[in-house]
């Protein structure tokens, strides 16, 4: 069985190369009938291929996916045989590191749709495939046809508006998941999994190969290869620290019904009902003092020891400066009104 497909309609610049690809209905593990239907119309032949088609190429695999029952793909062929924009095709063997633009851009809509969740599918060496966009009102544009673009809609007594430059687009210009709130879109990226209940406010994030389990408050950052556990709130202006920024292979993760207070952050991931005080940035390395339930001092630890135990409240002494810890027993709720996205 094969790992993904997809059929896309992208954007390319002048010299033909990939810039982005929109994968309406992707398919992940599709079936035997599906990739043999794709063999016989388009002469794949095996491999992770990106396979740029025709019109009439489309419309032979529209037919052929008819006749085995495939009507889904089927009729997504047949509406992409009509595309102005160029039309790509393309089938994932296995999940190995990417070698074209469209793969990967179905490998990060595979985790917007929820179809793979962050860690689940192979994402290294994509930076090389992901070229710096324009990403405007017109779409994506290559840099260094930009300000002929500019020029021509200035002529046309149009604005073109440049949102972004960036190697990555909003994810809610490809997929919008159901049961999300999303206050500014522009801060969760491609490839980013928000999980149905969750809110991302404001100053919310999601990078990529990150996101959220389910209903959560999102007022923080969470950075790429960082997952959020159902039920779990992130403070206004607090972080996680992902792989990319400074956490190095250590996987961060944040477990179920936890608080990171505003402003606060954390460097080791957290287990289940955990509780970050504001302010209050821990990193594997940051010495915490361990105490009973009698406030009496049972040893100093690193926090990296503490790393995915449940029921721990993190603070600071006040008097003192150093960072503390306790079992913390009181679960935090949400307000389920609050968190309603329905």
């Amino acid at each position: 069985m094969s790992f993904a497909f997809g059929i896309g309609i992208g954007t390319q610049n002048n010299q033909g190369e990939w810039l982005e690809v929109f994968y309406q209905q992707p398919v992940m593990t599709p079936d035997n009938s599906l990739i043999e239907v794709a063999g016989n119309s388009l002469g794949y032949t095996g491999g992770n291929q990106a396979l740029q088609v025709t019109g009439d190429d489309l419309n032979a695999l529209s037919e052929a996916l008819r006749q085995v029952g495939n009507t889904d793909q089927a009729s997504l062929a047949e509406k992409a045989s009509k595309s102005t924009r160029p039309v790509v095709v393309t089938i994932l063997e296995t999940d190995d590191t990417a070698s074209s633009t469209p793969e990967v851009y179905l490998k990060l809509h595979l985790i917007s749709h929820r179809m793979a969740k962050p860690h689940g599918v192979k994402l290294d060496g994509i930076f090389g495939l992901l070229p710096n966009l324009a990403w405007t009102n017109e779409g994506a544009i290559d840099l260094n046809e930009l300000p002929e673009r500019q020029l021509k809609a200035r002529l046309e007594d149009r604005i073109l508006e440049v949102k972004s430059v960036d190697k990555f687009p909003q994810m809610t210009d490809y997929v919008v998941p159901k049961g999300v709130r999303i206050a500014d879109t522009a801060r969760v990226r491609l490839g980013a999994y928000v999980g149905e209940g969750t809110t991302v406010m404001h100053e919310g994030f999601i990078n990529f190969n990150a996101g959220t389990e389910g209903t959560s408050m999102i007022e923080g950052r969470i950075s790429a290869g960082v997952m959020v556990g159902q039920g779990s709130d992130l403070g206004g202006g607090c972080s996680t620290m992902g792989t990319l920024s400074g956490g190095g292979n250590i996987i961060i993760s944040v477990g179920e019904n936890c608080l990171i207070g505003a402003n606060s952050g954390i460097g080791i991931p957290l287990g289940d009902r955990c509780k970050v005080e504001a302010g209050l940035y821990i990193t594997a390395g940051t010495k915490v003092a361990l105490l009973d339930d009698n406030n009496e001092l049972v040893e100093v630890i690193k926090a990296r020891d503490l790393a995915n135990q449940p029921d721990l409240l993190f603070r600071r002494n006040s008097q003192t400066g150093a960072v503390e810890c306790k079992s913390n027993k009181t679960a935090i709720e949400l307000n389920e009104e609050l968190h309603a996205n329905n």
